[in-house]
C-alpha cells in the first residue's frame, strides 16, 4: 500500500455546542478542514489544509497515511469522509490509528481483468461496485481487488458472495452485484437470428 504524509494542527474543542459551529466555520472559511483521528485510545481533533488533502481524497488509490500532528507522528487510514452537498468542498475528515494487532475496515478499489465470454458474443461489461469494504489486518490489505470475468457469459454477474481473498473478510452484502455483462441490443439480434 502507498504512503502519503499529511501535516496537521491540534485543535481544542470548544465545550459549548454554537462555539464549536463558529470555530469549525472559521476553519473552513481560512481554507481547513476539521479532522479526527481515532483509535488509538483517545480522540484528536485537529486540522489540515486542503491542499494537504488534495492527493489523499482526489485519487483511486489507497493509502497508509503519516499523519504529523504538531511534530507527533501517527499511522493511519482515512475511515470517512464528508462532503458539503452544494458546494463538493471537503467539509471533515475521520482518520483511523492502525493498530498492526487489530483489524480495520476499509474500501478496495475493484479492478476487472480478462476478456468475458460475454464480451465476446456482443454484451457489454459494467463495473457496478467500485470499491469493495473488506476487514483484515491492516498489512493484509491490498491496494485493488482483482475480479477475474473471462467465464462471465452473457447476462452473467460476478456477486460479492462469490469472491474471495486470502486473510481479506467482504463487508458487502453477498447479493449486490459487482459486475455485469449486459445483453446490447446488437446482441439479441444476433441471438434471434441465431434462433430462427
Amino acid at each position: 500500500m502507498k504512503s502519503i504524509e499529511i501535516k496537521g494542527t491540534a485543535r481544542t474543542i470548544a465545550e459549548r455546542s454554537s462555539e464549536q459551529a463558529r470555530a469549525l466555520k472559521a476553519i473552513r472559511k481560512n481554507g481547513g478542514v476539521p479532522c479526527e483521528l481515532y483509535g488509538g485510545g483517545e480522540n484528536i481533533h485537529f486540522t489540515v489544509t486542503n491542499e494537504e488533502l488534495r492527493n489523499l481524497v482526489y485519487t483511486p488509490h489507497i493509502y497508509e497515511v503519516n499523519l504529523v500532528i504538531d511534530g507527533k507522528k501517527y499511522n493511519a487510514v482515512m475511515k470517512d469522509i464528508q462532503f458539503h452537498p452544494v458546494k463538493d468542498n471537503i467539509l471533515h475528515v475521520d482518520f483511523y490509528q492502525i493498530d498492526e494487532t487489530k483489524p480495520i475496515v476499509m474500501e478496495v478499489p475493484v479492478q476487472l481483468e480478462g476478456l468475458a465470454e460475454g464480451v465476446k458474443a456482443g454484451g457489454k461489461l459494467t463495473l457496478q461496485m467500485r470499491k469493495l469494504k473488506v476487514k483484515a489486518l491492516y498489512n493484509l490489505i491490498p491496494e485493488k481487488l482483482v475480479v477475474n470475468v473471462s467465464h462471465l457469459g452473457l447476462g452473467k454477474t460476478v456477486k460479492v458472495g462469490e469472491l474471495s481473498y486470502e486473510g481479506l473478510e467482504l463487508m458487502n452484502a453477498k447479493e449486490a452485484v459487482v459486475c455485469a455483462v449486459k445483453l446490447t441490443r446488437a446482441a439479441r439480434g444476433a441471438a434471434a437470428a441465431a434462433n430462427s
